[in-house]
């Protein structure tokens, strides 16, 4: 038991006390703000595209006014939706609406994509075709200096009483401009249709701007009706707990790997096998690999806690309930512990055959393989957590710590997590077996790794 802690102290000590593993620590919470927050920077700094309306024709004559309305309701409702989100924050957090965060993160998206400009005299007094063309091409490229160049130039017609538009646009593969005129002449061919049925004008402008206002109820809410945020977070922290799970568990298992490949190739691994048994070596490093995983969990936990104290107080409260309630927290350990031991001893026996990563590949695509799956279908277990599909892989013990943690907020048959759980554990222990009987064989010989290997070295067991 000595020659146990040793190892996994010498396995912990290894990673800990270096300057890269924390970076790496602090590097996965930093990636998950900057993965939210760098959409919302791009989309608040994007320009506002400069915008000439043509129209061409007699036939085409209040087309532009239709897009310039359009672009007007579409003002109001950016304004408006920014005026929601801005009060729904400060009901969260408790400060006035003008104070929070999200209030000048909205008020930045909520800036129009694009402004009507006056259209160029030359596009206008240019005679319909290659001239045209030509004038048009001017404004969009480099030809025109850049204060003055335009985003796009949109030609307005009527082909009989349909609407219609050529868009000519600066970058090909800009759509917004070209998007927003056919919403706008939609919108401008369903007033004209109405009024040409008779419809007041007045009518057509108050249905346009009717936007329903919509509130869900439910019996499991926690008021017992109007379903809330606070209704939503468990599902929500299933879901993270998910990802949280599957990311701890593959690093721990990654780091394994990487540990007894490098071991393998110094031969430090002939001079430990010296003085331990291939099972004390496999056990100190497997516990000491945990112990560095609990400390980047406790480390991401408490950068999460902190921020959510600091920034959302109350939604920190909520959180924290989610979590203590119904053993949240205890159901997330049990599946940590079983996941973990599940892939850490694969891992680690895949690594004692292998001196080089190449080396790995073989056995590693398909694993890596089963584990996308769960990737893919815990959202899935969110929405629909009773769907057959998702239940009877819950039941597969290399998906069950993801999906059955991800399905816990939706309160699933305590028969299914007693026996999923269960599962999983006799079949980490099978796995516990299995890999520590190729661990050693590995260990001890200078094999290739290759699946008829692999399964050799579990047959015979030395």
């Amino acid at each position: 038991m000595m020659r146990t802690l040793l190892i996994a102290r010498r396995e912990y000590a290894a990673y800990a006390r270096t300057v890269g593993f924390w970076l790496s620590l602090l590097a996965f919470p930093l990636f998950a703000v900057l993965g939210g927050a760098v959409p919302i920077l791009i989309r608040s700094s994007e320009p506002v595209r400069a915008v000439a309306v043509v129209e061409e024709g007699a036939n085409a004559t209040g087309l532009a006014a239709a897009v310039r309305d359009a672009l007007g309701r579409d003002a109001d409702r950016r304004a408006e939706r920014a005026r929601q989100a801005a009060e729904a924050a400060a009901k969260t957090t408790g400060a006035p609406p003008q104070a929070t965060a999200a209030s000048g993160a909205m008020a930045s998206l909520s800036r129009p994509k694009l402004r009507l400009v006056e259209t160029p005299a030359d596009i206008i007094a240019a005679a319909p075709g290659a001239a045209q063309d030509a004038a048009v091409r001017r404004w969009l490229t480099d030809d025109t200096p850049k204060d003055q160049r335009l985003d796009a130039v949109v030609f307005l017609s009527r082909e009989g009483d349909a609407p219609q538009a050529r868009v000519w646009t600066a970058r090909a593969t800009d759509d917004t401009v070209e998007d927003f005129v056919r919403d706008a002449l939609r919108s401008a061919n369903r007033r004209a249709v109405f009024e040409g049925a008779g419809i007041d004008a007045s009518v057509v402008e108050a249905t346009e701007r009717f936007r329903p206002d919509v509130t869900v109820f439910s019996p499991k809410s926690a008021s017992g009706g109007e379903v809330s945020f606070r209704d939503k977070l468990p599902a929500i922290i299933g879901l993270a707990s998910g990802f949280l799970l599957w990311s701890l568990i593959i690093t721990g298992a990654s780091i394994l790997l990487n540990s007894v490949m490098e071991e393998k190739s110094n031969k430090i691994l002939e001079v430990l096998l010296s003085s331990a048994s291939a099972t004390e070596i496999l056990t100190g490093k497997v516990l000491g690999v945990a112990m560095l995983t609990l400390t980047v969990l406790l480390a991401w936990g408490g950068i999460g806690a902190a921020g959510l104290l600091n920034f959302a107080p109350s939604q920190a409260v909520d959180v924290g309930q989610v979590v203590l309630h119904g053993g949240m927290l205890g159901y997330f350990a049990a599946f940590m512990v079983g996941g973990y031991l599940m892939y850490a001893v694969l891992f680690a026996a895949i690594g004692a055959f292998c001196e080089t990563p190449r080396d790995a590949q073989t056995l590693m695509g398909p694993i890596m393989m089963v584990l996308i799956i769960p990737m893919l279908t815990m959202q899935m277990a969110i929405m629909s957590p009773d769907a057959p599909a998702i239940r009877i892989m819950s039941w597969i013990p290399f998906f069950t710590p993801f999906l059955m943690i991800a399905r816990m907020p939706s309160d699933p048959p305590m028969i299914e997590v007693v026996g999923s759980m269960a599962g999983m554990f006799i079949f980490a222990l099978i796995m516990v077996l299995i890999a520590g009987r190729a661990f050693r064989a590995g260990a001890l010989s200078d094999v290739k790794l290759s699946w008829k290997t692999f399964a050799g070295a579990i047959k015979r067991g030395e």
